[in-house]
């Protein structure tokens, strides 16, 4: 695994799912889906899809900067949303971290995340500026 730099957030859900918060490999950077959860899995901000996506976004956040990377190293991001009404206020958050960046975004709504209280999950890839 030689040029490969896994960020964990330190979840047992990891070991057990076998995947990594983030990967950097070369300038690329990875950011797995993200949800408003603490470490032992308990869903935050319950109900509330703003500061959900604030807590991921800060979240994620974290990961780029332990892999090297930050924020404004973002090329694409992808949301998965439960809820069709919160598409307009997920949008205003994004805006909030993403305003200036400008990655590429995509924004979908899905039947369901796999504990009903998730509202949403945010992955991103990041390309490191050498």
């Amino acid at each position: 695994m030689v040029g490969r730099k896994l960020v964990s957030s330190g979840t047992p859900f990891e070991r057990v799912a076998g995947y990594s918060r983030a990967i950097r490999v070369g300038d690329v950077v990875h950011v797995a889906g993200t949800t408003a959860t603490d470490s032992d899995g308990n869903v935050l901000a319950k109900g509330n899809p703003v500061e959900q996506c604030r807590i991921i976004f800060g979240r994620i956040e974290l990961a780029l900067t332990e892999a090297g990377a930050a924020l404004s190293d973002v090329v694409r991001t992808r949301t998965y949303a439960t809820r069709a009404k919160d598409c307009d206020s997920i949008m205003e958050v994004h805006g909030e971290f993403f305003k200036e960046i400008r990655p590429a975004a995509t924004l979908v709504v899905v039947h369901e995340l796999v504990n009903p209280e998730m509202l949403l999950e945010v992955e991103v890839e990041a390309l490191v500026q050498s």
